[in-house]
């Protein structure tokens, strides 16, 4: 697994961040403003912030909203429970990866879309696994 998610890592370019917060205390926040620091595209999802700019993306209601776009990972920071339906709609989009934060874990979910051919990693932060290696 860890040389899957270095590879992973290193072949992403666009990151659709479900659970994108505005407010900078929080973690979501913070590893969107890293990761594009680290030279990736992040695009916030929030349907509470639809429309609004966060850290100059443009927040999407939901990741059908970027139907079209090329998008390499889909990073959740959302409860456990809200992730069957992330993983569907992941699926659908045609992104090659699913990446679920530390705490969040949804077994089948995963199961869902590593069927569907995408590569999962679970209860991890690319922000720390950014930082463990020389990506």
């Amino acid at each position: 697994m860890i040389d899957e998610i270095g590879a992973l890592l290193r072949e992403t370019k666009t990151i659709a961040l479900v659970g994108a917060s505005a407010r900078p205390e929080r973690p979501s926040h913070d590893v969107m403003a890293f990761l594009q620091h680290r030279g990736y595209r992040v695009i916030p999802v929030n349907p509470g912030l639809a429309g609004q700019i966060l850290l100059g993306e443009r927040v999407r209601a939901s990741l059908s909203e970027l139907d079209g776009e090329r998008i390499d990972m889909v990073d959740v920071f959302r409860r456990p429970e809200a992730v069957a339906v992330i993983a569907e709609e992941a699926i659908a989009l045609g992104a090659r990866a699913l990446w679920l934060q530390l705490g969040v874990i949804d077994e089948a979910a995963a199961a869902r879309a590593r069927a569907a051919g995408m590569v999962v990693v679970m209860d991890r932060c690319p922000k720390i696994e950014l930082m463990r290696r020389d990506v």
